[in-house]
């Protein structure tokens, strides 16, 4: 049994006979009454976000996990293929147990949590970033880079992604994977 001063993001619950993954958390001290902690968990079966706050020393039940490197092979409709790293071998995921499917690339290495007691994958945590190639997007034009102004831009696994006004097609850009949004451009 754990309590609400253990909750940090990535940590896994069991809430209302689920399995959740918190994905944001904040400890608020108000100047009267009670702390408490905001939470944001993710369904770790169904992928559905809710919010939910825990009275301070609330106990929880954490779920045992570990995290195990695989690489991303191919996708098959709305299942992802996976190959573990260490041992070759391989397993499948539906959609919504990834965060930021559109993203992934193939032979790209993920981080797969696991649930210790039964070997069932729970979750994908994709890298922070990805470099992507841009595929289409409208021709850019030069000296467009003065305002914050963006256009749509299909990158090479098909997401859409908005990108400054100087991007073209061919060039490499990097993706954050979280909120899905253009960092920057990568010279080659």
């Amino acid at each position: 049994m754990a309590t609400t001063s253990d909750i940090r993001n990535g940590l896994c619950i069991v809430y209302n006979s689920d399995t959740y993954k918190v994905v944001e958390f904040q400890h608020v001290k108000p100047g009267k009454g009670p702390a408490f902690v905001r939470t944001k968990l993710k369904s770790l079966t169904s992928g559905k976000v809710i919010d939910n706050t825990f009275s301070a020393g609330h106990k929880i039940d954490e779920v045992r996990v570990e995290t195990r490197k695989y690489q991303y092979l191919y996708a098959e409709g709305d299942t992802f293929n996976f190959m573990n790293t260490d041992d070759y071998n391989q397993i499948t995921l539906e959609r919504s147990a990834l965060d930021a499917p559109d993203l992934l690339k193939e032979g790209e290495i993920v981080t797969i949590i696991v649930r210790s007691e039964d070997e069932m994958p729970l979750s994908v945590d994709m890298p922070q970033s990805v470099i992507l190639e841009v595929t289409y997007t409208e021709p850019g034009i030069k000296g467009n880079t003065a305002t914050n102004a963006t256009k749509p831009a299909t990158v090479e696994t098909g997401a859409s992604v908005n990108v400054p006004l100087f991007i073209n097609e061919g060039d490499k850009i990097k993706i954050e994977t979280a909120k899905g949004t253009y960092q920057e451009r990568i010279k080659s």
